[in-house]
């Protein structure tokens, strides 16, 4: 039982041994510092975040807003990304005057989740002013993406479509 805690403290004492670590312009610390690598714009490029319908329940329409791009003179068409952030790949773009349902927003509110019909309208084909069940990511038939909420105006809520009602019978 003696020897085990006489060899612990050999090992001990030869793992102290060796050559001190040279000091770094008096840091005193060997250790390199971490250089952070660029993200890599690939992987942020191929990213892609779906566009949600029915945040706020089935008592309200399943995008609550309607908007159009902001009119600028000469300004360039808005885009619609893939997800929301500049480096997502863009798959559309929005020229002015163009009209969308605004469905959801990013977190920290400067992307709006859109859907859209054919030529930049807000067109009832979509199936977005009418409630849904439940929150989900929007499949179509429309189309479907991200646009920077400064480039935005809202023009108005969406009204939910329900049948006319019968004539009163006189």
């Amino acid at each position: 039982m003696k020897a085990q805690p006489a060899a612990i403290l050999v090992l001990l004492l030869l793992g102290a041994c060796g050559e001190r670590a040279p000091e770094q312009n008096g840091l005193g610390s060997t250790t390199p510092p971490y250089v952070r690598p660029e993200a890599d714009q690939t992987l942020l490029g191929e990213t892609v975040s779906p566009v949600r319908i029915g945040e706020f329940g089935p008592s309200f329409a399943a995008c609550t807003a309607r908007g159009t791009t902001r009119n600028r003179v000469g300004s360039e068409p808005v885009p619609v990304r893939a997800a929301p952030f500049e480096q997502a790949q863009q798959i559309d773009s929005l020229e002015q005057d163009a009209q969308f349902f605004i469905c959801s927003r990013s977190h920290d509110q400067r992307w709006f989740g859109i859907v859209y019909d054919e030529g930049g309208r807000a067109g009832e084909r979509c199936g977005v002013s009418s409630p849904v069940p439940s929150r989900r990511s929007y499949r179509g038939p429309c189309a479907a993406g991200w646009v920077p909420s400064g480039r935005i105006r809202q023009i108005s809520g969406v009204v939910e479509h329900r049948p006319p009602a019968p004539p009163p019978n006189d």
